[in-house]
């Protein structure tokens, strides 16, 4: 792997059960990762024991002071902290490119195969994908560029995600970063959302691509990380965050079939700068 890129698997209280860093093993990743946790975590000694130095510990305090968390809650049981401290982290290590992972991920699977023919199948070479990924990031402006999640291919062949290889402007879960590429997260709840909307409205560029998806565990059902902030507030609050950060493009409406439940919806012609045919050029 490259001496200027790492993973990053962003954990809290999860110290026994980081899923992702055995599923990266699966995988076939030989390169270096750390396990980024903040000063916060009760569990930290237990990390430490298990991962040795290949822990690395932010303040979280401190980071809550360099961004908008768009609340006054005072509750800081969410991942963004660690998503905006993993800048610095990268600075200070030498690292120019990252990747950020939540620690829940059980699979790593490819869509497509070398016919561009939809499947899902294990990745066993992680190091490779990574690679090729790396390479697309670099020559195209993006500031981030992530996975798909296997929720997306719901309906299986007849997805329209499964279709054919290309890509969608958002970017959840996933973030291959750069640090001659930065920006903020925004929003204490649903940052990757806020995030994405908020800064693709001024022009800024994120991505994801399909051919390869992560799948995770229930959030609700695996204890730690911030199971027990969407057990408080479900979805309701963490929709609203996305309509507060941008307003003229999301709102909020009832989603699924049988159990539904209250979900942000973008509408993407407003939400990201559109570019007009030349032939329109007066």
């Amino acid at each position: 792997m490259l001496d200027d890129f790492a993973v990053f698997i962003l954990t809290h209280g999860r110290a026994d059960n980081v899923i992702t860093y055995k599923t990266l093993q699966r995988a076939g990743y030989t390169g270096r990762v750390f396990i980024v946790i903040d000063n916060d975590d009760k569990q930290a000694d237990k990390y430490y024991q298990n991962y040795g130095d290949k822990v690395i510990m932010f303040d979280k305090a401190a980071i809550a002071k360099t961004f908008d968390e768009g609340d006054n809650f005072q509750d800081r049981r969410a991942i963004i902290y660690a998503r905006n401290a993993c800048f610095d982290i990268a600075e200070k290590l030498g690292i120019e490119y990252f990747m950020q992972l939540d620690d829940d991920y059980s699979r790593f699977d490819y869509r497509f195969n070398h016919k561009q023919e939809s499947i899902q199948d294990w990745v066993n070479s992680f190091d490779a994908f990574v690679l090729s990924m790396l390479e697309y990031y670099k020559t195209i402006p993006a500031l981030a560029i992530a996975f798909m999640q296997s929720g997306d291919f719901i309906g299986g062949v007849r997805s329209e995600k499964a279709k054919k290889i290309r890509t969608y402007r958002k970017a959840m879960n996933t973030f291959i970063c750069s640090t001659s590429r930065r920006f903020q997260f925004s929003g204490r709840i649903n940052e990757d959302v806020n995030t994405y909307t908020a800064l693709q409205n001024k022009g800024g560029l994120f991505l994801s691509v399909n051919n390869v998806t992560i799948t995770q565990k229930t959030t609700q059902t695996n204890s730690g990380g911030m199971s027990e902030m969407y057990l408080d507030s479900g979805t309701y609050i963490k929709s609203f965050y996305t309509v507060m950060y941008q307003p003229s493009s999301v709102k909020v409406g009832m989603m699924g079939e049988t159990h539904k439940r209250l979900h942000h919806r973008i509408d993407w012609d407003c939400t990201v700068p559109c570019i007009i045919s030349e032939q329109w050029k007066k």
